[in-house]
């Protein structure tokens, strides 16, 4: 996933999100600069770090470069260039920062002087195959310049001279390439259209024919918003000035070139962003919009000058509707992801939605199609007669050519410019600009839907991939929390749709399989296929319906279709374990280790067992020494069930005995934990330490007694619990740095050791960066 003000990344286990960015390139992995990388991600091998040292922050993977194999990325004050096979690999690096006037002038005006008073890169656009186009805020200032980047070939000889003739009889030479990256000298010019005054402020691009279109608010105060024209030979373009019809306070999301038809002259700009609903009452504050403008629009004659005559506007509707017929809506769009397609002209349409109110937090995934989206443009326009009253669709005679088409295009072929279309077209289009009817997604309801949880998506990218048993799309959804769910939704028999979350990470993407992620403090790169976290056996592996892991005999590995690996088991749609591993099953429960836990009476103990799967139902039952049978462990106020394990509070004798963790899916089970509970009493404890020449707790009350460090040593060597080498950790920590002087250990630390200490093979976990 490549982002901007998109996704949201952790670089530590602490509850601190930072603003991140996705991008996918076809076949590659992913890349995140971080201060640290979760211990996990090291062990499985499927990520890499890139320690990044310099005092800069915000960063943003705004460009990826597939002929030069590089990835740019902008922060403040620094301009990125990095190897796409191995990012760590002599990172290329432009310092631009602000003179030191300017700053002056700009911490005088009354900004912050490192979060808004520095050159932070916001734009980085392909001007030809040597040079960058390159904008940043410029401390309020904006300002852009270009770099050159490439390659420069050298080539140096070697001759052997003979000692005899003092000549040369043998001669090589060797050739080898060198980048180049360095700003071209006394190139800067305004950044104004181009890019923000204010860093916070969203912004998106594209270079096109050499132009730059660009949403973008274009004043010191970030009041004037506009999409503006820029470079290039054509008049300079922008949006009507303060018209609230037009543009009502928006926050850019996302641009994107598509073709009309074959005709060229037919090409629109398609904008997303959300703005600012000019409704009072019912309506929610925000709205999600998308808008187009032909790429060869002049602007009117008398009337839009310099101004677009052909934007035209339709709200995007991402709901899901109630049984009392009353609609859910995810109002405010966050991401956007286009799809392409064999047809150029027909790409599918991927936004991440949330919700505008404060009555509960909830996100969305809705699927829109460009037939519908061309449906609703064709269709009428919304008309108000004042402010009083209520939109209507206008029923009017609307003037030819329609509002909206491009000259010189299919309809109009005998108008080459805007500035030819009668007074009576720009006029309407300057009154009209908002289409009556909404754009519905696909199926009228979202493809993924999350609600009553403490994240929201913000971010979007999605991989094609070839299975055994089909073709799929699978989701990277970031969300605010740092992570990444990767999600693939599966087509049922009634025309229904099943989600299914395949694993949940904690870190972007390119060509060969892998993920790229920034934040505004570094950049990481994460395999997209990360089969052995679904262990060693093949029900799990099948049961994960990854569609880039199948079953090869002996281990869940990356899966290729190929037609000379016809052993593979992979059932994606169903997830069958018991049709696709027969034979390999009958020892899954067998191989259970029963391992032995301790507990102190009237203490606190915790069993763990997590499954493979998000979609397992998990299962503890008893099975105590004298009885032969095993009982289902009832939840209470004491003993409590999380998705980590099994914790029991102020043990009792009664719970000693074995805890069997079993996990169900698609009616396959298997045993997961069996480990034997052995309670010790306090007394037991005490006279274990009196016969062991250790000194004897003053108080066994199980509510007030605390061991001592010498005494908790001693209680180490006779208790055996599975995460003594952690809690012995934390301990000693805590002994030594505890004390009011020097501070207090937070809990939030023991719960960083235990991510650290947590095994390999789980398929449903966050990874802490």
């Amino acid at each position: 996933f490549c982002f901007g003000n998109t996704v949201k990344l952790f670089f530590s286990s602490l509850s601190l999100s930072l603003s991140l960015s996705l991008s996918l390139r076809s076949h590659y992995a992913c890349v995140i600069f971080s201060r640290s990388l979760s211990a996990d991600l090291r062990s499985t091998g499927t990520s890499h770090h890139f320690s990044f040292l310099l005092n800069t922050s915000d960063y943003r993977i705004l460009r990826m470069d597939e002929d030069h194999d590089r990835m740019y990325v902008g922060s403040k004050d620094y301009i990125l260039s990095l190897d796409l096979h191995d990012i760590n690999r002599e990172p290329l690096i432009i310092h631009w920062p602000v003179s030191p006037h300017r700053k002056t002038e700009c911490v005088l005006s009354g900004k912050d002087t490192n979060g808004e008073c520095g050159n932070f890169i916001r734009l980085i656009e392909p001007w030809n195959r040597t040079h960058l186009y390159v904008c940043g805020t410029g401390a309020y200032n904006p300002v852009c310049t270009y770099v050159n980047r490439g390659r420069k070939t050298y080539a140096k000889h070697f001759c052997r001279i003979d000692r005899k003739t003092e000549r040369s009889n043998l001669c090589f030479q060797f050739s080898f390439q060198e980048y180049i990256f360095h700003l071209e000298p006394g190139k800067e010019d305004s950044g104004k259209g181009k890019c923000p005054y204010d860093p916070k402020l969203n912004s998106v691009s594209a270079l096109i024919n050499g132009e730059l279109y660009a949403g973008v608010y274009i004043d010191f105060m970030g009041t004037d918003s506009a999409i503006f024209r820029t470079l290039g030979k054509n008049t300079i373009m922008r949006t009507d000035q303060y018209n609230s019809r037009w543009l009502n306070d928006p926050s850019f999301v996302h641009v994107h070139l598509i073709p009309d038809s074959n005709e060229k002259n037919d090409d629109k700009l398609y904008f997303f962003f959300r703005e600012k609903s000019s409704e009072m009452g019912q309506s929610p504050k925000s709205q999600s919009r998308i808008s187009r403008i032909c790429l060869n629009d002049d602007g009117g004659h008398c009337c839009l000058v310099n101004k677009w005559s052909t934007f035209l506007k339709a709200r995007l509707i991402c709901s899901v509707p109630g049984a009392d017929g009353i609609e859910t809506h995810f109002d405010e769009l966050r991401d956007v992801y286009i799809q392409p397609t064999q047809d150029t002209k027909n790409p599918v349409i991927y936004g991440v939605f949330s919700v505008s109110g404060s009555v509960f937090k909830g996100s969305a995934v809705c699927v829109y199609s460009m037939a519908d989206i061309r449906m609703v443009f064709n269709g009428p326009f919304a008309h108000k007669e004042g402010p009083n009253y209520q939109w209507v669709a206008y029923t009017g005679k609307i003037p030819y050519p329609r509002p909206g088409t491009c000259p010189g295009g299919t309809f109009t072929p005998n108008m080459k410019s805007t500035k030819d279309y009668p007074d009576e077209v720009i006029n309407f289009m300057r009154n009209h600009p908002t289409m009556y009817n909404t754009v519905y997604p696909v199926h009228k309801r979202p493809l993924v839907v999350r609600t009553n949880v403490d994240y929201e998506f913000t971010t979007i990218t999605v991989d094609q991939v070839t299975a055994a048993d089909g073709n799929y799309e699978v989701l990277f959804l970031g969300t605010d929390r740092g992570k990444v769910q990767k999600v693939i939704v599966l087509p049922r028999d009634d025309l229904q749709t099943e989600e299914l979350v395949l694993e949940e990470v904690e870190v972007f993407q390119v060509r060969s399989q892998q993920l790229y992620v920034a934040s505004a403090v570094g950049v990481t790169h994460l395999a997209l296929h990360r089969c052995d976290v679904y262990g060693e056996v093949c029900a799990d592996c099948c049961l994960a319906r990854d569609p880039y892991c199948a079953w090869d005999g002996k281990s869940c590995s990356r899966y290729s279709a190929s037609p000379k690996r016809r052993s593979r088991r992979q059932d994606v749609k169903y997830g069958n374990p018991i049709r696709q591993c027969r034979g390999y099953n009958s020892n899954t429960n067998k191989n259970t280790l029963e391992t032995v836990q301790y507990g102190v009476e009237g203490s606190s103990t915790f069993l763990e067992c997590q499954a493979r799967s998000p979609h397992a139902a998990i299962k503890w039952h008893l099975h105590r020494d004298n009885s032969d049978r095993r009982r289902e462990v009832r939840t209470d106020g004491r003993v409590l069930k999380t998705d980590q394990g099994l914790l029991l509070r102020s043990l009792q004798s009664s719970d000693s005995g074995i805890y069997v963790c079993t996990a169900t899916e698609k009616n396959f089970r298997h045993t997961l934990v069996k480990l034997q509970l052995v309670v010790l009493t306090n007394q037991a404890v005490n006279n274990i330490l009196v016969e062991t020449g250790r000194p004897a707790a003053s108080s066994l009350q199980s509510s007030t007694w605390t061991p001592s460090a010498g005494q908790y040593k001693d209680l180490l060597t006779i208790l055996s619990q599975p995460e003594m080498g952690l809690i012995n950790q934390y301990c000693q920590d805590y002994w030594q740095y505890g004390d009011p002087l020097t501070g207090v250990i937070k809990a939030q630390d023991l719960k960083e050791l235990k991510e650290q200490k947590k095994p390999r093979n789980r398929g449903f976990r966050p990874l802490v960066l």
